[in-house]
């Protein structure tokens, strides 16, 4: 009978000086690249098609994966057969993303917002698919949508998406609506907030929507985007970025409410409470000055 390698390896020690080892325990480390071909493969994959990615004979990475999905770190879809993130990865994700100074600041204002705005108020970064639901403060008042941790939101369709493109990296927002909408990418102008972007050397069609661009500049003018009873009937929202020094994008405060009762005028209370609260993020987070929104 075949007997695991479960031996002791050494490897580089995190912060040691140059040479200086420790001892690793090598099935931690095969079962790590395993994850680690997950992560960048960034979708779902069978069994043989993970373990050709980690370097990992098929019959060697059937054992990890059943380890893995015990622990929580990966789980099987049924139907599929495929592995993807399991719920002890997300839980490990949240953690690692409360550590960032922009959502630790952020947290605590989402929850007032939510209390005194009467709305939901969801805090959103930029994921592999696109913006995506780190937190979400539940209004008191019930509201008809589908929102919740891990949630992505439409590029084009919603507030917070026209945000994340009006401020995100030309290259990162051509690879975010390359997997949302299976079409070629395009690259916008940029204004104030970036460089503009050349074109790449073999564009392909459609051609950059020009009536969307402006909308984008619009956006990085005004500092905040509005969905009117968009994408959802009876639903409207409001999005603010939080802007670092070099005015990249940290994160998103989207208020969300019933239309009619949620304040979507442009000098409204949800506005005003959404820019004060993102520069008090900003100023927390990344040492800016506070400016007093126009």
């Amino acid at each position: 009978m075949r007997r695991r390698n479960d031996s002791a390896t050494a490897a580089p020690e995190h912060g040691a000086p140059p040479g200086r080892t420790q001892r690793g325990i090598q099935s931690v480390e095969v079962g790590g690249r395993l994850l680690r071909a997950l992560a960048d493969a960034r979708a779902p994959l069978g069994a043989t098609d993970l373990a050709a990615s980690g370097d990992i004979p098929s019959s060697q990475a059937h054992a990890y994966l059943v380890s893995l999905t015990r622990l929580g770190l990966i789980k099987r879809d049924a139907l599929s057969g495929r592995y993807e993130p399991g719920p002890l990865a997300l839980r490990l994700g949240l953690l690692h993303l409360a550590q960032q100074p922009a959502l630790r600041e952020a947290v605590p204002r989402a929850a007032a917002l939510a209390h005194s705005l009467n709305c939901s108020v969801a805090l959103c970064i930029a994921g592999p698919q696109g913006p995506t639901i780190v937190r979400y403060e539940h209004a008191s008042l019930p509201l008809h949508v589908n929102l919740h941790v891990g949630t992505v939101m439409s590029l084009r369709a919603t507030s917070t998406g026209r945000v994340f493109c009006a401020h995100l990296a030309p290259d990162a927002l051509d690879d975010i609506l390359a997997r949302q909408t299976a079409q070629p990418v395009w690259r916008g102008t940029r204004g104030a907030a970036g460089a503009s972007a050349a074109p790449p050397e073999n564009p392909a069609p459609p051609a950059p929507d020009a009536a969307f661009l402006e909308t984008l500049e619009a956006i990085r003018t005004r500092g905040y985007e509005l969905g009117i009873d968009a994408p959802s009937p009876g639903v409207s929202s409001v999005c603010v970025p939080v802007l670092g020094p070099q005015r990249e994008l940290g994160l998103s405060l989207t208020a969300i409410g019933a239309s009619g009762a949620l304040d979507v005028r442009p000098n409204g209370a949800v506005v005003r409470a959404l820019r004060d609260a993102a520069a008090e993020i900003a100023a927390a987070a990344f040492h800016t000055t506070p400016t007093c929104p126009e």
